[in-house]
């Protein structure tokens, strides 16, 4: 699949939480709600992290994993669109930034 084509799919799927967030509490999330929330999945998978390197007894810890890190992912991208940032070349601008820096060396 295309990078292009998950964040499409990130973007629609936001669009319908948006539509369900009006009609339970009124309004959307805004973006730093959805940071806030991010920020929990980021605990969520760290937590899930160390369970899969046997330090923390979590039943089902790699579907979970595979769950939080697609839940992390979808975030990154959703905040990204929202704040107009093209993920796919900042993404891949700061690869080569990153592998300059490592080949330098």
């Amino acid at each position: 699949m295309e990078f292009q084509t998950v964040i499409n799919r990130a973007i629609h799927i936001r669009k319908h939480y948006e539509k369900k967030e009006k009609s339970l509490y009124g309004s959307s999330w805004t973006n730093k709600e959805i940071a806030l929330g991010f920020v929990g999945d980021v605990g969520d998978l760290a937590k899930l992290i160390i369970a899969e390197n046997g330090k923390r007894d979590i039943p089902n810890s790699k579907k979970k994993l595979e769950h939080e890190l697609s839940d992390c992912l979808w975030s990154i991208i959703v905040l990204a669109n929202e704040h107009q940032i093209d993920l796919e070349k900042s993404f891949i601008r700061t690869m080569d930034e990153i592998e300059k820096q490592v080949l330098d060396k």
